[in-house]
């Protein structure tokens, strides 16, 4: 169940015992995964040493054989591992990657961010609580982290690049885009500008809603998509069906010309 060199999670040369079932795991998550519930880190009080198998209340070195449990160790959330520069943000509750001094914690966001989104990233109250869109698993279970997108909701860093492997671009939650489009957004319009519709869709327009600005507006309709008239993505919902324009009277000139009312008087002769 375990060997001195921890699991596939973390690297650590002790087992936690289980508060719930007393049973014996390297971590958290390889308990979660072979019982029918789950524990609770916070309150682990012991451990057993992977070297020479002591029971002891949890600690960073083993107080028999001295061998060291884990580089990091973080008496809160019992988490031993290789040293990654981790830090326990109090406000988070949970221990997060650093180095502390490149994050700052947003309090509305409830969650640790790099310094450079400081004042440039897009609120989302208490976003760190809730699990990834993707995996619906909880967002704190990878050890790779996690990505904030554009709109502000956060998903496992491994649930992004596969996301952008099979080229979704829009967010689960919200359906914003995802990352910046606009080079996609100029392929588009060339593409369209080099396929145009059946005359008999000439004229036709639809009304939309763009997933990135929110605009409601009545555009051109192509197969290929539909171009926010507001901001220009071409990431838009189709409102209703579409609208066809009226058609205009034609008027046949030619023949109106050519033809004389039946009570108009004969030219006078010249004289």
């Amino acid at each position: 169940m375990a060997s001195s060199a921890g699991c596939e999670h973390y690297a650590r040369s002790c087992l936690l015992k289980a508060p719930c079932c007393g049973k014996l795991y390297v971590c958290r998550l390889c308990h979660d995964a072979k019982e029918n519930h789950q524990m609770d880190r916070f309150k682990v009080r012991e451990v057993q040493c992977s070297e020479c198998q002591t029971m002891q209340q949890a600690q960073q070195i083993c107080q028999q054989c001295h061998v060291l449990f884990g580089e990091y160790y973080c008496n809160i959330c019992h988490l031993f591992d290789k040293d990654k520069k981790q830090y326990h943000c109090q406000p988070c509750g949970i221990c997060r990657i650093g180095p502390r001094e490149k994050y700052f914690h947003c309090e509305k966001c409830n969650l640790c961010l790099a310094l450079n989104l400081k004042g440039n990233h897009k609120c989302v109250e208490n976003v760190s609580r809730q699990n990834c869109p993707v995996c619906m698993e909880d967002i704190h279970t990878s050890r790779i982290g996690a990505h904030i997108l554009p709109c502000g909701h956060l998903l496992h860093r491994t649930c992004f690049d596969d996301m952008v492997r099979t080229g979704a671009y829009r967010c689960p939650l919200c359906m914003h885009s995802a990352w910046d489009m606009e080079d996609y957004w100029d392929q588009m319009d060339i593409e369209i500008s080099q396929s145009p519709m059946p005359a008999e869709y000439q004229g036709v327009t639809v009304k939309i809603i763009c997933n990135d600005c929110q605009a409601h507006c009545t555009v051109p309709f192509h197969v290929l998509g539909m171009k926010c008239s507001s901001c220009g993505s071409y990431n838009t919902a189709q409102e209703g069906g579409l609208i066809q324009q009226p058609q205009q009277p034609q008027h046949d000139t030619e023949a109106e010309m050519d033809t004389e009312p039946e009570d108009q008087p004969a030219s006078p002769t010249a004289q």
